[in-house]
């Protein structure tokens, strides 16, 4: 199957520091808007620390692809509510 990760930028993708830091920032601007910024930075800092001793290539390539899909997924939520359009399939 196919990386997720394709669909960013490829120096946010291929680093997980940097992508770590996109992800902090997006769970503090999510956390702003409803009110509970500490409660979601914290958990994005806790899955990140709860993996940083992984080794498997697999694994980490995984996780890297579930990280890139929750940017991706907001980055579409924010999309459709800025333009009023649906971008993803509804079932």
């Amino acid at each position: 199957m196919p990386s997720l990760q394709t669909a960013l930028p490829p120096e946010l993708a291929n680093n997980v520091i940097r992508l770590y830091r996109e992800c902090l920032r997006r769970a503090k601007y999510i956390g702003h808007r409803q009110h509970n910024t500490e409660l979601v930075v914290d958990m994005v800092r806790h899955q990140f620390k709860k993996h940083m001793h992984e080794t498997d290539p697999e694994k980490i390539q995984k996780l890297k692809d579930d990280a890139a899909r929750g940017l991706i997924n907001h980055i579409l939520y924010e999309s459709e509510k800025m333009s009023g359009r649906k971008f993803s399939k509804s079932a």
